[in-house]
């Protein structure tokens, strides 16, 4: 076949010139009707006729959606009851918080499975790191009274035992997000991350972030914190940015 469509397709219409796809495509067309209805091989037959009688019997229909390459992983459900894959986040119903699942990846959508039983499919998400895509149901009614799940309380009583400028900046972190678990990670990492160590050193950041204004984020509180680190060796100890709250003066 390979020397029939050089001569009669390639080398047929070598000398012709055509302008756009469209057309080249059309006479390249008309080529293959005449290599494959109209030439007659020596046993009479034809290549179209030998290809109806002999292999289109066998051929199975085309998938109805196209080929996607897929890509699986086993993902451990978090406490805020999402799973993270490329730095983007898809709920699962908080009574599965713990365990392991798997997860299947196409260029279009994630499909979280437990074990063989499909527990959710969510559109992928892409572009922006961070993002989450949560649904409702999957999101528990009272936090406090479920064991094993991050919530509101957890993380205010941790930042509690920073200082109060520490359960400021958690309280502005969860407060920021439409759906309040989506915010459960930024202040896992603040508090477990950045002030792991220090605890002393966090709320003073804390306390520089919220005289800054705006809205306290991780890499902010690590730019301070590392500012801070920056002058404390160079001589004496980190001190606290003032509140910005006028003391009261009492005269005798």
């Amino acid at each position: 076949m390979v020397n029939t469509v050089e001569k009669r397709v390639i080398g047929y219409l070598a000398e012709e010139t055509w302008t756009t796809f469209a057309e080249l495509n059309e006479a390249i067309a008309e080529r293959l009707v005449d290599a494959n209805e109209r030439i007659h091989r020596p046993d009479g037959t034809t290549r179209q006729q030998r290809f109806d009688a002999e292999e289109a019997p066998f051929l199975m229909p085309l998938p109805q959606l196209p080929f996607e390459s897929v890509e699986w992983k086993e993902l451990k459900l978090g406490r805020n009851y999402h799973v993270g894959s490329d730095y983007q986040y898809y709920s699962v119903p908080y009574q599965l918080a713990g365990r392991t699942l798997r997860v299947r990846l196409t260029s279009s959508t994630v499909t979280i499975f437990d074990g063989q039983q499909i527990v959710r499919e969510h559109a992928r998400k892409i572009g922006r790191k961070g993002q989450y895509s949560t649904v409702l149901e999957h999101v528990p009614k009272q936090h406090r009274n479920i064991d094993g799940l991050w919530s509101r309380p957890w993380f205010l009583d941790l930042a509690r035992s920073f200082g109060p400028s520490t359960v400021q900046v958690i309280t502005q972190v969860l407060d920021r997000y439409p759906i309040e678990a989506q915010g459960y990670l930024p202040c896992k990492n603040i508090l477990t991350g950045l002030g792991k160590k220090n605890k002393a050193r966090l709320e003073a950041a804390s306390q520089q972030a919220l005289n800054l204004g705006g809205h306290p984020t991780y890499g902010t509180l690590k730019r301070i914190m590392a500012a801070i680190a920056s002058d404390a060796q160079a001589g004496g100890p980190p001190v606290p940015a003032a509140s910005g709250q006028q003391r009261e003066e009492h005269h005798p």
